[in-house]
């Protein structure tokens, strides 16, 4: 078996902006490890070492793709159900390892999830959980379309073979966010 690549050791190498998926901190580092391909050295694989918690993340060819990769979108404050933080934070870091159908279906479970944290009853369709959403004012004005745009992309993950995208799933999650800051995170800044 040949290898690919030819690694040099821990070095200064070519400066490197990324958010760590370890510690989720923003760092610009030039201490790593590199490969170059073995018929072109010219192409390069990267390791770099976090300043802030000394984990290694890895960039393959071209530095596009990372590995871990970093959670997506901003944490939410003043969420008092573990289970609606949780399952946030579970959409969020599936975006980690490219599990994007995955972080949809979490999204989409995000409004059953929230509706019964603002009063909804358990077990009823998922269409009822977001009618009572937008009928107690929980969806900010123009915001229906948005929730209907999660339920089609949730549908779509789970009864059809479509894998979803990143883009699908970021979209999702950016909404999510904002949901969440509007009903839990800016009425706890007002009290």
């Amino acid at each position: 078996m040949s290898l690919e690549c030819t690694w040099h050791g821990l070095l200064e190498v070519e400066s490197k902006s990324f958010i760590c998926g370890y510690c989720g901190n923003p760092l610009a580092s030039n201490k790593g490890y590199f490969g170059e391909h073995r018929n072109d050295p010219a192409r390069r694989r990267y390791v770099y070492i976090c300043h802030q918690c000394e984990k290694p993340t890895f960039f393959d060819w071209g530095g596009r793709d990372q590995t871990p990769g970093s959670t997506y979108g901003n944490k939410v404050n003043d969420i008092p159900i573990g289970e609606v933080d949780k399952l946030y934070d579970e959409a969020r870091n599936c975006m980690r390892c490219n599990a994007y159908t995955a972080s949809v279906l979490c999204s989409r479970k995000l409004l059953m999830n929230i509706a019964v944290a603002k009063g909804a009853k358990e077990g009823i369709s998922f269409i009822e959980y977001v009618q009572f959403l937008s009928d107690r004012g929980f969806v900010p004005p123009d915001g229906k379309e948005w929730i209907d745009h999660i339920r089609k992309k949730g549908n779509e993950a789970t009864h059809e073979i479509a894998i979803m995208k990143k883009d699908d799933a970021e979209e999702l999650i950016d909404f999510i966010e904002m949901l969440l800051k509007f009903i839990f995170e800016f009425p706890a800044i007002i009290r």
